[in-house]
């Protein structure tokens, strides 16, 4: 049902918000601090920072509209596959390059 589904996204919303929390907690702080030291990470870390940036925008906007009833089932299904899109991608680039990252920094 409706309800349901809108009940499974909350519980995307809280998970999502729960990971970014530990992320900035707990990844990038480390990472900042190696970058004080490396072009190369600083870059990194600032390019995932400010694409990041862009993400919890969007989706705190999609969660926002949703959760106020505010899409059209079109413009819903449109930012849905957004979302998913994004995220998506972004999850990939954390595997391949940012988590990789943070495992050599963080050899102590």
């Amino acid at each position: 049902s409706q309800s349901e589904s809108k009940q499974l996204l909350l519980e995307a919303k809280r998970a999502l918000l729960a990971h970014l929390k530990k992320e900035d907690l707990e990844l990038y702080p480390k990472l900042k601090e190696a970058a004080k030291q490396n072009e190369e990470i600083d870059r990194k870390v600032n390019n995932f920072g400010k694409d990041m940036e862009e993400i919890t925008k969007f989706t705190l906007q999609f969660f926002d509209k949703m959760e106020n009833n505010q899409y059209s089932p079109i413009e819903y299904a449109k930012d849905f596959g957004k979302l998913v899109t994004i995220l998506s991608s972004r999850i990939s680039r954390e595997e391949n390059i940012l988590y990789p990252l943070y495992e050599t920094v963080n050899v102590t």
